[in-house]
């Protein structure tokens, strides 16, 4: 006759290693997110370690500030979650779940922001004989 092994014929100590398997390799998954934006990287980055999460990531961390570290623009944006960022969330229930941002800024020359009427007109003007070759239009109402 065969004998049909089920789980509650196994002992109790049994299922501890595959138990601790099963929880090793659910701390062990990290993520790893990469968005490239087209642009040249150069090697200006910008690095937060430790962003701040929480419960399971639905409340994101704060938003990057990006304008005066990368004047060009950014080229790519990666958020990871470490073994050890998974870790301390796995300690706190996924009450607080930190993770990586590296954001790497474009190469070249930026997009400068017009700051005041002077610069403005001087930028229409500029652009102007090239709108009229070209054909395009700009709509300027808000």
């Amino acid at each position: 006759m065969r004998k049909v092994l089920s789980v509650r014929s196994l002992h109790p100590n049994s299922l501890r290693p595959l138990a601790l398997v099963a929880m090793l390799l659910t701390l062990s998954a990290c993520y790893h997110a990469t968005v490239q934006t087209g642009l040249a990287p150069s090697a200006q980055t910008i690095e937060q370690k430790w962003a701040t999460g929480w419960i399971y990531g639905l409340v994101p961390p704060a938003t990057v500030q990006t304008m005066q570290g990368c004047p060009a623009g950014v080229a790519r944006v990666e958020t990871q979650q470490s073994f050890v960022n998974g870790l301390v969330a796995f300690i706190t229930f996924g009450i607080y779940t930190p993770m990586e941002i590296i954001v790497t800024c474009a190469d070249g020359p930026g997009a400068s922001l017009v700051t005041n009427k002077e610069e403005f007109e001087t930028a229409i003007t500029n652009a102007a004989p090239f709108l009229v070759q070209t054909g395009q239009v700009i709509d300027a109402s808000p």
